[in-house]
């Protein structure tokens, strides 16, 4: 089994900056993506930043994503965030392999609160 954790969640006040850190832990071979999703009350989850497919254009020159292949952790830096980036971040491993030849599956974490405040 594959567990994803989310850490680094919380308030922060318009303008300011938060670092979301997802550490993928399990028997893993490899992973072909990792994603960040948000969520906010009434909305639908939406993509917010991919390892492969870049940013959504909400936060394009604002947030940015990167991952340590080497430790199955993938980043966001969030800065001059808004009241509007308010939201449940979910980090998300898509396509991920537990051996050379096995099938591949997404997995998800549980989710971290982010509030700005204005």
């Amino acid at each position: 089994q594959v567990q994803l954790v989310e850490s680094g969640g919380g308030l922060v006040q318009a303008g300011g900056s938060l670092r979301l850190s997802c550490a993928a832990s399990g028997t893993i071979f490899s992973i072909n993506a990792m994603n960040w999703y948000r969520q906010a009350p009434g909305k639908q989850r939406e993509l917010v930043a991919g390892s492969a497919v870049g940013y959504a254009d909400s936060v394009k020159g604002r947030f940015t994503i990167f991952r340590d292949n080497a430790k199955n952790m993938v980043y966001l830096q969030m800065n001059s965030l808004k009241p509007e980036d308010t939201a449940v971040y979910y980090c998300n491993a898509a396509g991920v392999a537990q051996r050379w030849d096995g099938a591949r599956m997404d997995y998800w974490g549980q989710g971290i609160q982010v509030t700005v405040s204005s």
